[in-house]
């Protein structure tokens, strides 16, 4: 990425005295833990990367997340309540049939190899275009 841009990729907060990175033309969280989505949810900011999810949908930027949860997981209120308050900010959560389906737990390590990566990208081009 950095080649690609020409700017380092940061994972941490800048120094004061550092130059400022470009902002982001859009943003794709994958795979997004059941831990980032409802931190994403609730405008936790605890790391440099929530920091700047926390203020993309704000500013406009769009973003689309990928989650990778296992259905236990994913049948729990604070994870669906998550998934509804990102998408009423405009966030596009791939949740769903045709679009992430939660797998059994203990399963999550079988299913890497089908993880749907290129939804993702797909969904984002549909989102700028």
């Amino acid at each position: 990425m950095e080649k690609q841009t020409g700017h380092p990729v940061r994972s941490q907060y800048r120094k004061p005295d550092e130059p400022k990175s470009p902002r982001a033309d859009a943003i794709i969280v994958a795979p997004a833990t059941y831990n980032t989505i409802n931190k994403f949810a609730q405008g936790i900011a605890d790391t440099y990367a929530l920091g700047v999810l926390s203020e993309a949908p704000g500013l406009g930027i769009p973003v689309v997340v990928l989650p990778f949860v296992n259905s236990a997981l994913a049948s729990r209120t604070p994870f669906r309540r998550s998934i509804e308050d990102l998408r009423a900010d405009g966030v596009r959560v791939l949740f769903g049939p045709g679009q992430f389906e939660p797998h059994p737990p203990n399963s999550g390590a079988d299913r890497i190899d089908a993880y749907p990566w290129k939804r993702a990208l797909t969904e984002l081009a549909e989102l700028i275009s």
